[in-house]
């Protein structure tokens, strides 16, 4: 984008990246406030964060694993288990993010925004709310990774108790 000065010269690069944030952010105040997503998690949700926590933790030391091949890996047994998907899904969620996400400890009372990014994307794949699910892919993760990542949350959040 060309900057051009004066009053009338529009938004810079800076305000779109402010805008889109706030934009995020926006979507995922609406989520909670219509899921009632918040400080006070539904049990089933805080399970989930709970598990992902775990998961997380456990997985820290573990080799890197591609997310192709992950999923190339999980899409060949059926009877795969919520937890094998969710240690797979924390080992390569860096590679979709482009950056470590923030994954607090278990029994933590605060979310960080990675965690309640990927439990709004996980509501929103359980939910059906694909314009909800498209919104937050695209605002984070690059297309070419979008598919594994939306079929490793889908088998995590459709075997989760």
């Amino acid at each position: 984008m060309i900057h051009q000065a004066g009053p009338e010269a529009g938004p810079t690069v800076g305000h779109d990246k402010t805008r889109k944030a706030r934009n995020m952010a926006a979507a995922l105040r609406k989520q909670d406030a219509e899921h009632g997503f918040g400080k006070n998690h539904g049990t089933q949700e805080a399970a989930l964060l709970e598990h992902v926590r775990d998961v997380a933790r456990s997985s820290r030391c573990k080799q890197y694993i591609d997310l192709f091949g992950a999923c190339a890996v999980l899409s060949g047994n059926r009877d795969v288990a919520a937890q094998a998907a969710s240690e797979v899904l924390m080992r390569c969620l860096s590679q979709a993010l482009g950056r470590r996400p923030v994954i607090y400890r278990v029994d933590e009372p605060e979310t960080s925004f990675d965690e309640a990014w990927l439990l709004a994307l996980a509501r929103s794949l359980k939910t059906g709310d694909t314009a909800s699910a498209t919104f937050l892919l695209k605002s984070r993760v690059r297309t070419d990774l979008h598919r594994n990542l939306v079929f490793l949350l889908k088998a995590v959040v459709d075997n989760f108790p």
